[in-house]
């Protein structure tokens, strides 16, 4: 995946990449090299977005001889085991078990399953091979071997049913309210111009109505209007008075309103669904907390690195990322100290920070891993005394919603990145937004040691814990 980046120094967030290589005769070239001779230009580059089961993520489009181009390997790295072969003009790339072979400067593409044309030349640069965007509609579902729908106007691929379907429906006249219902959870932008507030869905698959113009007969809230363009959608909503947004149904439902008082996370209580946004009303602190420490010495992932130096080494960059960004932290281990799990909890708890990020390290293999709490049945809360091992379930479905945040900017910047719930202490007992990220990388344990790699992880966390604050933020 090659993704723009402004702030990213000497293409640092161009570097790292996981699983796939590339090999010119019987040379084998790490892809990172490959990638660092087609680091992403600056923002506002035209892009595709591709959704898909496995991941969610954007690709540069470069314009060639007339044609919109994509590379080929970038697309297909994070849905399998993809490798290529260069030998002279020819690019053969193995994804799975398809073979398939491309020549520069010519249309035809030699597969077992038959041979077929491109509608312009494939394209040979610095070992990179770049197909025309026209031409994916034919040519992944050979590929992969299941159904693509390719939108080539606004440049959204879907792979498989993975599309996200709305219904909106004005319910109350007075005030107005209008309900929108999503088949599946949400993350969209909201930006408010005079009246009307606009929905961008960027990394949401989300599927058109049936017809662009959605009219209500309502005189507060008239009509809305979808469009997508460069692999972004979204739906433009009308008002005559000032429109207000709040999510709902584990961010499954938004609801625009004219009063923002009638705005669910307005409301005093704890929270059943949303990012739980706990520094309303006050500055937003992220509590960063490094596993393990004095004693604890954690994983060891070598004979001489031990998890709990890595994660502290990690937590120190996480802050200084944070902190460049405007954002406020807290160190929950700020030295090589012993805290058990309880005292980390407490800690975060009685800041009342916004979000929980804890840190943790493995062995080579997987990029990056965002947990959220996996909770055990509660002995239930009576009155203000919280049941401890059950203190986050009014705000899983915030840290799930942070978690798929925090994932999308790390894919961004070429980081793989996987969300799952896990039983992972202290997640269960804080009261906010809590996530375990676990810092696996692609290729072998010093990578870890590495401040370039740990620069690279830690500003695309800060990036992501800036993008739940700005969605914070939009939904007060």
């Amino acid at each position: 995946m090659l993704w723009s980046k402004a702030r990213a120094p000497n293409g640092l967030h161009s570097y790292w990449k996981r699983i796939a290589t590339v090999r010119r005769a019987d040379l084998v070239v790490p892809l990172s090299c490959v990638l660092l001779l087609a680091a992403a230009g600056p923002p506002g580059l035209s892009h595709i977005s591709i959704y898909s089961t496995l991941a969610n993520y954007t690709l540069p489009v470069m314009e060639k001889n007339g044609q919109s181009y994509v590379g080929l390997l970038e697309l297909l790295d994070p849905l399998g085991t993809v490798t290529v072969k260069v030998d002279g003009n020819h690019w053969k790339l193995r994804y799975n078990a398809t073979d398939v072979e491309f020549t520069a400067g010519k249309t035809r593409v030699k597969m077992k399953s038959g041979d077929f044309d491109l509608p312009a030349n494939f394209l040979l640069e610095n070992d990179r091979g770049l197909v025309p965007l026209s031409a994916l509609a034919a040519l992944l579902p050979r590929i992969l071997g299941g159904p693509v729908t390719f939108r080539e106007a606004s440049r959204r691929l879907f792979i498989g049913n993975t599309g996200i379907h709305f219904t909106a429906q004005v319910v109350s006249a007075n005030p107005a309210r209008l309900v929108m219902n999503f088949s599946s959870s949400v993350s969209p932008s909201i930006r408010q111009e005079g009246n009307n507030l606009r929905l961008i869905f960027e990394h949401d698959p989300l599927m058109p109505p049936g017809s662009p113009l959605l009219t209500f007969g309502n005189t507060a809230i008239p009509s809305a209007t979808y469009r997508e363009e460069n692999g972004n959608a979204e739906i433009s909503i009308a008002g005559t008075l000032p429109l207000f947004a709040s999510f709902s149904n584990e961010r499954r439902t938004i609801t625009i309103t004219t009063t923002p008082e009638a705005a669910p996370l307005s409301a005093p209580s704890p929270p059943t669904s949303g990012i739980m946004h706990a520094a309303v009303g006050r500055r937003f602190l992220v509590a960063v907390n490094a596993s393990h420490g004095g004693s604890e010495r954690g994983a060891a992932l070598t004979d001489q690195i031990a998890e709990k130096d890595v994660t502290l080494a990690f937590a120190v960059a996480l802050r200084r990322e944070l902190e460049a960004r405007g954002v406020n932290t807290l160190m929950v281990r700020d030295g090589d100290t012993n805290l058990s799990v309880d005292q980390r909890a407490s800690i975060t708890n009685s800041a009342h920070a916004a979000i929980y990020i804890c840190l943790h390290a493995a062995g080579p293999g997987g990029g990056v891993r965002l947990y959220t709490a996996l909770l055990p049945p509660g002995g239930g809360n009576h009155g203000s005394f919280v049941d401890w091992n059950t203190a986050q379930t009014p705000y899983l479905s915030g840290s799930r919603a942070a978690a798929n945040r925090i994932a999308f900017e790390l894919r961004k910047d070429q980081i793989a990145a996987r969300t799952l719930p896990a039983d992972l202490q202290p997640l269960n007992n804080v009261t906010m937004p809590a996530i375990a990220v676990e810092v696996a990388p692609p290729n072998n344990m010093n990578e870890l040691l590495s401040p370039i790699y740990q620069r690279a992880v830690a500003a695309s966390l800060a990036d992501g814990i800036v993008a739940v604050r700005a969605g914070e933020e939009a939904s007060k």
